[in-house]
């Protein structure tokens, strides 16, 4: 079954990207989600035409995301959590860098950040989908509470 994404699936195409998948997936989560719409051919006319139509504003969104990640690297995250020695009680999200990074100024969803759980202090690495071309590796440190 051929489908035209109305918005970005994680592990499946981004907005706008004809993809191929199976039957059930397509019927039964992304169309009655509203993540995708059919690709007849005249829906594809239609896509082609409004890609075309979109190109040049794409460029100052492109420009615009990475300004953002330039911004993002100036950041300094250190997250302050609970722990006995090394281990945390409790575990650092994508939330909590969220709100970090909310605290330094820069309003960044949740689900564009990609990091893992983590339960030791630390310095880690976590990746930020800002554009589908730009993509931003930002450094972070999880330093222990002191009582």
């Amino acid at each position: 079954m051929e489908l035209i994404l109305k918005k970005d699936v994680q592990n499946l195409g981004f907005k706008d990207d004809v993809v191929t998948v199976k039957n059930g997936y397509g019927r039964n989560f992304l169309i009655p989600q509203g993540y995708a719409h059919l690709a007849t051919a005249s829906a594809k006319k239609v896509l082609a035409e409004n890609l075309k139509q979109r190109a040049h504003k794409e460029a100052k969104v492109v420009s615009d995301a990475q300004a953002l990640a330039e911004a993002l690297k100036a950041i300094e995250i250190k997250i302050y959590a609970k722990a006995g020695g090394e281990k945390l009680f409790g575990s650092i999200t994508n939330i909590d860098i969220a709100e970090a990074l909310a605290k330094g100024g820069q309003e960044i969803d949740r689900k564009f950040i990609t990091s893992g759980i983590v339960k030791r202090t630390g310095k880690y690495a976590a990746s930020v989908r800002l554009h589908r071309d730009v993509i931003v590796e930002l450094s972070y440190e999880i330093i222990a509470e002191k009582a």
